[in-house]
């Protein structure tokens, strides 16, 4: 079975030569640049003859990959990004999976893989939006490709995936200034996509959308297990999609309140949001005690006290 390796980058002088490094396995290596303006091209011509150029479209980054695909010659295609790179143990494994007996894989038309994230020169571990982080990137060629137009989607595969067990890596943010730059990028996308879905507007979902999106990351997603890193990366996540609700704030035309008791309102939406932080406390710090009979006592504790 032969592999094609396909990259899809802009700008990304920074990372590309590791991620191509990475690859050294694959039998093709196919880049795809999207009209950049450093050494992208420059690098990338030192580990491959298959280099193409596109014009860069951020609104539709996923579905440009589509264009690499579709060069690719290869029975089975790996997608990676730019800022990612190929485990040693990953490209093993790829191989030893595709060297198997045709009828072995006759069913199997895709993968996932699972992927380790390093944000702010740390390893994400036990934050479940962030690892093990699945990602559907190794498939058979003409049975995928990205259709939707929204940012990060997953490819549509036609056929059965299975998953893999060694890993992708994802150098994903070097800085805080790079954070904001992408968020830049996918929030009014996101909220493009929320209005194009129905969304329909509400003035207090500036203060919902970022504490629902806290307390995810923070508390169901175990994020505060990740230390300070956990709880950064909450923060900013809730910044996020406070942003996204500013840019569909932007699209309804800066709709003014036009209520009375706007002050009123306002402590009532903090009031609930506080009583969902309280909540989210009280349970994890419950969770966390071991003992079934210590933890049954707090849980009667904290009921006498509510009472």
């Amino acid at each position: 079975m032969k592999i094609s390796a396909v990259i899809s980058a802009f700008n990304e002088e920074r990372n590309i030569e590791r991620c191509l490094k990475s690859l050294a396995f694959a039998d093709e290596v196919v880049v795809v640049d999207n009209s950049s303006t450093d050494k992208t091209v420059s690098i990338a011509s030192k580990y491959t003859d298959n280099i193409y150029t596109q014009k860069n479209n951020p609104k539709e980054i996923d579905r440009q990959k589509n264009f690499g695909f579709e060069k690719a010659t290869g029975d089975w295609i790996l997608s990676v990004d730019a800022d990612e790179e190929v485990s040693k143990e990953l490209a093993g494994e790829i191989k030893k999976v595709l060297s198997a007996k045709p009828s072995a894989l006759s069913a199997i038309n895709g993968f996932w893989l699972p992927r380790k994230n390093y944000i702010f020169g740390k390893w994400i571990e036990h934050n479940t939006g962030w690892y093990p982080d699945y990602q559907l990137r190794l498939f058979r060629k003409g049975k995928g490709k990205y259709e939707s137009k929204k940012v990060h989607q997953d490819l549509v595969i036609l056929g059965e995936t299975e998953k893999l067990k060694e890993h992708l890596i994802h150098h994903n943010y070097d800085s805080v200034e790079q954070y904001i730059k992408k968020i830049l990028i996918y929030a009014p996308n996101e909220a493009e996509g929320l209005l194009s879905d129905g969304y329909q507007f509400s003035y207090f979902d500036v203060i919902r959308f970022p504490l629902a999106d806290f307390l995810s990351w923070f508390f169901a997603r175990k994020g505060y297990k990740d230390g300070f890193h956990g709880l950064i990366l909450s923060m900013m996540q809730s910044f996020y999609h406070f942003l996204v609700f500013v840019f569909i704030w932007e699209r309804q035309g800066f709709k003014e309140y036009d209520k009375e008791d706007f002050l009123k309102d306002t402590e009532g939406e903090f009031q609930k949001a506080g009583k969902e932080v309280a909540f989210w406390f009280g349970k994890e710090k419950l969770e966390s005690i071991k003992n079934p009979l210590r933890r049954n006592l707090r849980k009667i504790s904290v009921k006498l006290r509510g009472l």
